[in-house]
């Protein structure tokens, strides 16, 4: 008898790394999806910050934590196609580094995964992602882009850029609900305390951009102001910016892609930090928070980017406080 239980004694300590080897194997490896309307070269940075800041709240990638990355290469309607793909890989997450109707067309795909966006420029609320910031209340959370300070203060860096500024012409898409309250309500304020004119300029399909280009050059401004919008204005940033080059016009831009496409400034949030920030909601979704009740947040970093060489190019002599404040200068 005493054989047999020193005999049983060793056999499960034999079978107990087995077993516990075993349930590690059938351990689930949460998945996290992610969509970019950008290709991987413009995302690679960003991308590189959340999985810095997941590394350090203890998910290590391969080990206990598997990505799957998703590119629209700034063609939205790939958006239902890429979103459709990570529902098939049943992924935990999904995560959206893009705008509204990127996000949109992942919630229509994704109707239960948690969902977590970077949004650029689009008010979650008035898009219809979310019943409110503090309560998102479906499967949308994350951050959002949407401010109201950089508006004003676009104009004011515009300003001190190009001391000479007197009109300013500013793009935007009317189909954009935070463009049309800028255009309203928050540019006319900073430009009549800049004394600024301001010309606005709508873009309402690609077509539109050939159009307002000839008016402009006729016009002849002394600025170009491009509001955060849609998708149409946000996938031919190159193409602004190009225009103002040739054109020898200062602009100023929402999103940091356009001024490493050539465009002469940018101020706006903080892209890396929010992108770090998506490592706590991930963090939190996979500790079992619901979205819902995870609060959307709004951007609390700012940053200023100046293109020297654009600068050079039109001739613009960029006065020393300003270049002083930019957060990066690229030359």
């Amino acid at each position: 008898m005493t054989k047999k239980i020193i005999l049983l004694a060793v056999c499960s300590l034999l079978l107990a790394p087995c077993s516990a080897v075993a349930a590690q194997q059938s351990k689930k490896i949460p998945r996290i999806g992610y969509i970019s309307a950008n290709d991987p070269a413009t995302e690679s940075t960003f991308f590189e910050a959340i999985r810095l800041a997941l590394r350090e709240r203890g998910y290590i990638e391969g080990q206990n934590i598997a990505s799957e990355y998703r590119y629209g290469e700034r063609k939205v309607d790939r958006a239902p196609e890429l979103a459709a793909e990570l529902v098939r890989l049943k992924v935990d997450i999904i995560v959206v580094t893009a705008g509204g109707s990127w996000i949109r067309a992942v919630k229509n795909a994704a109707k239960t995964i948690p969902i977590v966006m970077v949004g650029r420029g689009i008010d979650p609320v008035e898009g219809g992602l979310v019943k409110s910031l503090a309560s998102p209340g479906g499967n949308v959370t994350g951050i959002t882009n949407l401010s109201r300070e950089p508006g004003g203060k676009r104009l004011e860096l515009l300003k001190e850029a190009v001391p000479k500024l007197a009109r300013v012409a500013v793009f935007f898409d009317p189909a954009n609900l935070a463009s049309v309250r800028d255009v309203r309500e928050v540019l006319p304020v900073a430009a009549r305390a800049l004394r600024l004119t301001l010309q606005a300029w709508e873009i309402r399909a690609a077509d539109d951009f050939e159009k307002v280009f000839a008016a402009l050059n006729k016009q002849r401004p002394d600025g170009l102001y491009v509001l955060p919008s849609g998708p149409l204005v946000f996938t031919n940033q190159k193409r602004i910016a190009d225009f103002a080059l040739k054109s020898r016009l200062p602009s100023i831009y929402f999103s940091r892609d356009a001024v490493e496409a050539g465009g002469l400034m940018f101020y706006g949030a903080d892209q890396a930090d929010g992108y770090q920030r998506v490592a706590y909601f991930v963090d939190r979704i996979l500790k079992g928070v619901r979205p819902a009740d995870l609060p959307v947040e709004q951007p609390t970093k700012f940053e200023f980017v100046i293109n020297l060489k654009t600068a050079k190019q039109i001739g613009l002599s960029i006065p020393p406080h300003v270049l002083a404040r930019a957060d990066k200068v690229i030359r």
